[in-house]
Order: C-alpha cells, then structure tokens, then sequence
C-alpha cells in the first residue's frame, strides 16, 4: 500500500485528464507509480507518427492546485537549492499510448514523507533537462496534492 498519492486533473488544456500518482517507500527512497487517462494530444505532431508526448513530470512545491493554469503549484521542489535537472522534484518524463500513460520510476532524491502537501504537475511539453530553471517544459495541462494515506 502506498504511502502517499495524489489524484490528478486536468485544467483548460486537458480537461478530461485524470489520473494518480502513487508513492511507495522503497529502500532509501520512493518508487513513485503513475497512471493517466485522457493525456492530450501534443503538438506539433510529427508526420506519420501518433502524438504521444513526452509530457513533463515534476514535483512542485506549492500546496494547491487552484488557479486556471496551477500557477499556484508553485516552482519545482527544490529544497537543496540545486540547478535543473537536480532538484529533488524533477522526474522522468512521461509517454503516452493514445492518452493513456503508465509507469513506476525509483528515486532515491526523496521519501513519500517529503513530498507531503507538496504538488505533482504534468506539463504539455518534455522537459529538455537542460534549460534553467526548469526544463522548458511547457504549459501545465495537470495538477494533484500529494495526501498521506
């Protein structure tokens, strides 16, 4: 049983999203383990090939997912104070099967105890780890609390 979870959903740009994210305890840190419905489709597509992302996926420090476009979400956690792509918040990007999107990620960068209250955010665009502060990743299509169990 996870520890941990956020319930995911979408604003304006993807309103039929929905979606968890899980977090387990796991050696001396997390296995976080996504699964999303209704991802959007990305743009621009690339000729011949369906449109599946790669959607950003992150952490974020706020503790509310109100505002239009989750600005209230915040910045990447960051508590480290540390350049992109190692904040404690940036995770792998996600790939989506025609709007669907699954997969588990182990990160040693936090436990499930940490990110309690904090947000989790999928952005339309991959993040490109490079680009300070925060990858280039686009547009904020989801947004969920993490809430302990």
């Amino acid at each position: 049983m996870p520890d941990a979870i956020a319930i995911l959903k979408g604003n304006f740009l993807a309103p039929s999203l929905n979606g968890m994210v899980e977090f387990y305890p796991w050696k001396n840190g997390t296995l976080v383990k996504i699964e999303i419905n209704n991802l959007p489709k990305t743009k621009p597509p690339i000729k011949d090939i369906p449109p599946i992302g790669p959607f950003a996926f992150h952490i974020h420090e706020g503790e509310s997912c109100n505002n239009k476009m989750f600005e209230d979400a915040k910045g990447h956690y960051n508590p480290t104070n540390q350049p992109h792509p190692f904040h404690v918040g940036d995770l792998p990007s996600i790939l989506s099967n025609n709007g669907y999107a699954y997969m588990i990620v182990y990160t040693q960068r936090f436990k499930p105890k940490d990110v309690i209250n904090k947000t989790v955010i999928i952005h339309l665009n991959p993040d490109d780890y490079r680009s300070q502060p925060s990858g280039n990743a686009g547009e904020r299509v989801a947004c969920g609390i993490i809430k302990r169990l």
